[in-house]
């Protein structure tokens, strides 16, 4: 647009500089070469009327009566409105006007130029005429210098005024056809530069727009990763608290567990029935046995809380292999049943993934243990859209997924191991049962 505005301004501008040049250059030839053609066919018939001009400063009666018929007669006096013979001393020697003849008058610009050598024609349009030429009518004034035949000197000066009514209409068509040849050139370049500025500005705006997006696009991730700076910051921070919180459970399973068990085998082996035993009646032998199932359960429970700690030799395993071990591992300490279902699992997983799978899967089939007995345990995997599904379900009485606490080691860090695969996780509960989802890309396990 601003092209467009300014451009056209200053082609009309151009336009008129250039078009007033070339028509001005046009009318100036024109009128030489009609002037020319003129002059030549005067001087040709009046140069043989003259006499001698150096010798004669005058003209005698016969060649004024000559002179007088010729221009008089023919085509040449229908155009011919003024004729007069200048001598350089600016007295006119002849006019058709005979009240002028012999009268002196100061050469003018035009008259001096033409004593020079130089043939001069000026043309007049309608209404700028003088008295003398004809105001009414387009004038064409010619001054057109007079030799002498062997010596080439300008002896005088011949004036004549010839009516332009067909030249003013030629000159007229020159002009227009001028303005109109040169309005169509700027035209013409005008709407070429247009189109060339409209294809670079569309170039201009695309790469803007291009640009804008790219920003945006930029400006996004710098958000995205803002946001998922902030997200493993609070995940370390919720890691470290977890991490103290498992090592909390681990000490009070310990100290309520086989510590109070050890305790107890400790204190009976101090009791009065053993030391005051011989070792074959049946007391003793009550309390050894006692002992010794303590002992046992102890040692159970220190088994069973070692197994939840160490992984199984998951590295080299599938995905399949990965869900049946670790329902094979709850089945065989729980002695409940699991359903598994498996569907187009990905063939290449990462450790950590595998790692997160197992926990995720172990610590929902607890969960569904510990809260709904056990009742309608089921596994299920699937691929949906490059995205990987895995599912641990039971049908217990559910519970209200708002009022979970954000201590619960179970689910926070079932939370944590999913968020840390750059997954997604959802509990669904209702009087149906409990459903633990967890989401990821396939390429994030990878």
């Amino acid at each position: 647009m601003q092209f467009l505005s300014m451009g056209g301004a200053v082609s009309v501008c151009a336009m008129a500089l250039i078009g007033a040049f070339v028509s001005n250059r046009v009318e100036d030839t024109v009128t030489s070469n009609a002037a020319a053609a003129t002059a030549l066919y005067v001087d040709s018939v009046i140069a043989p009327l003259l006499p001698d001009m150096q010798r004669n400063e005058v003209l005698d009666d016969t060649t004024t009566r000559a002179l007088d018929e010729t221009l008089g007669q023919g085509a040449l006096g229908d155009r011919l409105l003024l004729f007069r013979l200048w001598r350089s001393d600016g007295t006119v020697l002849y006019a058709n006007d005979g009240a002028i003849t012999g009268t002196r008058h100061a050469p003018g610009d035009l008259l001096k130029t033409a004593f020079s050598g130089q043939m001069v024609a000026r043309f007049v349009a309608t209404g700028e005429g003088d008295d003398q030429s004809g105001a009414a009518l387009p004038i064409l004034k010619i001054y057109n210098p007079v030799l002498q035949p062997w010596s080439g000197q300008v002896v005088a000066v011949s004036e004549f005024h010839e009516a332009a009514g067909e030249f003013q209409q030629g000159l007229l068509r020159t002009r227009l056809h001028t303005w109109l040849a040169v309005a169509a050139f700027t035209f013409v370049f005008f709407v070429l530069l247009s189109a060339i500025v409209l294809r670079g500005s569309r170039t201009i705006e695309r790469q803007r727009h291009d640009l804008k997006q790219r920003v945006e696009e930029l400006s996004h991730s710098l958000s995205q990763n803002e946001a998922l700076r902030e997200r493993v910051q609070r995940a370390t921070q919720r890691a470290t608290t977890l991490n103290e919180g498992y090592l909390r459970r681990i000490g009070a399973d310990l100290h309520d567990g086989p510590a109070q068990l050890l305790a107890y085998a400790a204190l009976r082996l101090d009791g009065e029935a053993l030391r005051r035993s011989t070792g074959s009646d049946e007391t003793s032998r009550n309390e050894i046995v006692a002992i010794k199932a303590s002992l046992d359960e102890a040692m159970q429970e220190i088994r069973t809380i070692c197994s939840g700690l160490v992984l199984p030799q998951i590295e080299g395993a599938s995905l399949p292999d990965i869900l049946q071990e670790a329902v094979r591992a709850h089945r065989m300490r729980t002695g409940t049943s699991v359903a598994l279902s498996v569907s187009a699992p990905p063939e290449h997983l990462s450790p950590a993934a595998k790692i997160c799978l197992y926990r995720f899967v172990q610590e929902g089939l607890n969960n569904a243990y510990r809260h709904a007995g056990g009742i309608g345990q089921a596994v299920s995997q699937r691929t949906e859209g490059g995205l990987l599904i895995v599912e641990v379900a039971d049908r217990g009485s559910g519970f209200d997924v708002n009022y979970v606490r954000s201590t619960s080691l179970g689910l926070a860090g079932l939370r944590e191991r999913v968020e840390s695969l750059g997954g997604t996780f959802e509990i669904t509960s209702s009087k149906a049962g409990t459903v633990l989802r967890m989401t990821t890309s396939i390429g994030e396990t990878k």
